[in-house]
């Protein structure tokens, strides 16, 4: 009579060899979405130096990197794993952040090819991106550049504060949105204070013109 566990170790070694091959699809996946992110940022960094060639070279490459991750977790039906969502929303918030300082219509999610929870959080840290961008512009004094960045900022804020879904389906939105409250309400205060001086300014000239001896 025939073992009932005789063919047990037939089993374990498909099993062996199926662990296997969707771990080495996972250790490919994960370096490729460090690769992506560290692209990611490498655009952000190039675009706040305005150097745009620079920028469409390290996005480029950025997705490249993501549809050969998104191809691997496919084929080795592994699920879609934190680092995957995390490399697509540092590579969203780096094309959101080039097209809000270039004044572009925003790229939507199918175009970007992530997910949409990872586009919602992408969104949510241009803002910070681009509270530095505002900060750059006010030093400048490009103040109505900056209002219009800030208006921008305000309309991400309202779209994001809309997305009342649990955290399992957003991907922590929640968190970011409140994070986002913050920024704009300390780059609106930012705003305030250099339109007033820039007033305060205008007005001492204007004093020194009228009574300044000929």
């Amino acid at each position: 009579m025939e073992k009932t566990t005789s063919n047990l170790e037939a089993i374990a070694q498909r099993i062996r060899s199926s662990f296997t091959a969707k771990d080495a699809a996972r250790e490919k996946v994960l370096r490729l979405c460090r690769e992506a992110t560290r692209y990611s940022a490498d655009a952000i960094r190039a675009v706040h130096r305005s150097e745009f060639d620079q920028t469409r070279s390290s996005l480029d490459t950025a997705y490249h990197l993501l549809q050969e991750a998104e191809t691997l977790v496919q084929q080795s039906e592994l699920l879609h794993t934190g680092f995957v969502h995390d490399a697509q929303k540092e590579y969203a918030e780096a094309r959101l952040t080039f097209a809000l300082m270039r004044g572009e219509p925003l790229p939507d999610p199918e175009s970007l090819q992530v997910e949409y929870a990872a586009y919602l959080n992408g969104l949510g840290e241009a803002v910070g991106e681009m509270r530095r961008h505002v900060l750059d512009l006010i030093r400048r004094d490009r103040l109505e550049r900056g209002e219009e960045i800030l208006g921008a900022m305000e309309e991400i804020y309202g779209v994001l504060a809309g997305v009342d879904f649990p955290d399992a389906i957003t991907g922590g939105l929640r968190r970011r949105t409140d994070m986002v409250r913050g920024v704009l309400e300390r780059t609106r205060g930012d705003m305030t204070l250099a339109m007033r001086q820039r007033r305060l300014e205008g007005a001492l000239k204007d004093f020194e013109k009228r009574f300044t001896p000929e």
